[in-house]
């Protein structure tokens, strides 16, 4: 009798060296990380967009803090908690994916990164939008649900399965050219960091991350603020003295801010938003490329 011994291939079908599931698990983890540190400063953004008049961080902050004691800045953190991960999984691999396909052989094409970003957005977007819509309100002051399932279970009562997706567009139309801009930033900032500083010191590849990741967040998450606004008074409309609007339309919503608040109005929460997407990102990042590091030494170590 003769042996049969088949070749079980077990080298992973992408440019990193990873499976499909490695990229998951390494994006949930990188997206709770970046989302659970940041929360408090998120929260500041969303007191200051949703209800029109002026208002800065520091009297925002102040005024949680007065009102609501620190807890005050982690309302909602349970909604983003059972979001975040899902929703970066997604982002994540669809994006790794997207790039080996698109790159065509050149993983340095900066147009292939920011389609790849958009695609990413557009699927997990669909995941993320519904939690952070209760997110938000629940952020709000005096907001009159008690907690996470009270929350979806009065907006599917009261305003229908529609409400929990009204800013989907508005969400997918502001991150695409956010992921855009932040993917094409990123990868450009972090192959001149790696020029400048070669070395392949563990240390050194998480600083340039970390660097290039803030670099990319600050930048795409000022100049998509105008859309973050629009959002935010959409998923927070009739809630806690907070505008409805009769139409979800985007440019019908910048009206109404633009006529209520003057051009600044669109603007509102740059600050904190900039505050938020810098670290958040130089976390994320740092968190993902850490995981994939992680996997890679794995697979070397089985191999």
């Amino acid at each position: 009798m003769v042996d049969f011994h088949p070749e079980i291939s077990v080298s992973p079908p992408t440019h990193d060296g990873l499976y499909f599931w490695q990229f998951m698990i390494a994006g949930s983890i990188a997206g709770s990380v970046e989302h659970m540190t940041m929360f408090p400063v998120d929260t500041l953004k969303t007191r200051i967009q949703a209800i029109g008049g002026s208002s800065t961080v520091r009297q925002a902050l102040g005024l949680i803090l007065k009102m609501e004691g620190p807890a005050g800045l982690y309302s909602g953190i349970g909604a983003m908690g059972l979001g975040a991960g899902p929703a970066h999984a997604v982002y994540f691999s669809v994006y790794e994916f997207c790039k080996e396909g698109f790159s065509v052989g050149n993983l340095n094409n900066s147009l292939a990164h920011a389609i790849s970003g958009v695609c990413a957005t557009v699927a997990s977007d669909a995941v993320i939008t519904p939690m952070d819509v209760v997110k938000q309100r629940l952020q709000l002051k005096s907001s009159p649900y008690k907690g996470v399932g009270d929350c979806v279970r009065r907006i599917l009562v009261e305003e229908g399965i529609g409400a929990l997706y009204a800013s989907y567009r508005t969400t997918v139309l502001m991150n695409a050219p956010y992921t855009a801009v932040h993917f094409a930033t990123y990868e450009a900032a972090k192959r001149g960091l790696k020029e400048i500083s070669p070395g392949s010191d563990n240390d050194e590849r998480l600083i340039v991350h970390a660097t290039a990741g803030a670099a990319a967040g600050s930048l795409a998450a000022a100049l998509t603020t105008p859309l973050d606004v629009v959002k935010t008074r959409l998923q927070c409309q009739g809630v806690c003295g907070c505008d409805r609007f009769s139409s979800s339309s985007i440019g019908y919503v910048l009206g109404r801010v633009v006529k209520q608040d003057g051009y600044n109005g669109l603007m509102k929460g740059w600050i904190p938003r900039v505050l938020f997407h810098a670290p958040a990102a130089a976390i994320c990042w740092s968190t993902y490329e850490a995981s994939k590091t992680f996997f890679q030494q794995l697979h070397h170590s089985n191999n």
